[in-house]
């Protein structure tokens, strides 16, 4: 066994641990903080994402040991301690980004990484973010919506866009006008970011 001290979520813990012990386990069934789940065990689906001293981990990836002295967030740290959500959180239920809800901690997490790295980015820069957390269930369009209204404050209720509209994400000035070119022209999909298929 070996000795460990983790600061999660703001809380600080002291154990012990097998060296084999995966962080996502440790979080799991050591500390009962279930809101991370366990997807592939293999590092691919981005499920299990957390934050490890501020950077987003695959906590399948990760042993327990490697986190000593480091500080975790999972997605049950976000938000206010009086229960406010974090932007990001209502970013994803204002505009519907989950169907079965279990890749959505991942998404969230890895979102948040992107966000404070990049406050605006474009369309295609939400999917290259995200590329490493799978969905089986969204199609990742309102994923993609989300993360973006979330950069713009848009899930706030009194400034999100009514039904339909697109949230006001900062996009370079061709993706501009094409997009203005197609809400001129009627044609289907008008002022919709483009949507990558789904991984098979």
């Amino acid at each position: 066994m070996t000795r460990i001290s983790v600061t999660v979520d703001g809380t600080r813990y002291e154990d012990d641990v097998e060296p084999r012990l995966l962080l996502v386990h440790y979080l799991r069934d050591s500390l009962g903080l279930t809101g991370t789940p366990i997807g592939c065990d293999t590092g691919n689906c981005g499920a299990c994402t957390v934050e490890l001293d501020g950077q987003s981990v695959k906590s399948c990836s990760v042993l327990a040991v490697q986190a000593d002295g480091s500080e975790v967030t999972t997605v049950q740290g976000l938000g206010a301690a009086d229960g406010t959500l974090d932007p990001l959180q209502t970013a994803f239920h204002e505009y519907h980004a989950l169907q079965c809800g279990y890749c959505t901690p991942g998404m969230i997490m890895a979102a948040r990484d992107l966000l404070k790295e990049n406050p605006h980015p474009t369309p295609d820069e939400v999917r290259h973010a995200l590329e490493g957390n799978l969905c089986r269930c969204t199609g990742y369009q309102n994923i993609v919506r989300a993360v973006l209204a979330a950069a713009v404050g848009a899930a706030r209720p009194e400034t999100r866009p009514s039904a339909g509209e697109e949230p006001a994400a900062a996009a370079p000035p061709a993706a501009e006008r094409q997009k203005a070119g197609q809400a001129a022209a009627g044609g289907p999909g008008a002022g919709q970011p483009a949507v990558e298929e789904a991984p098979a």
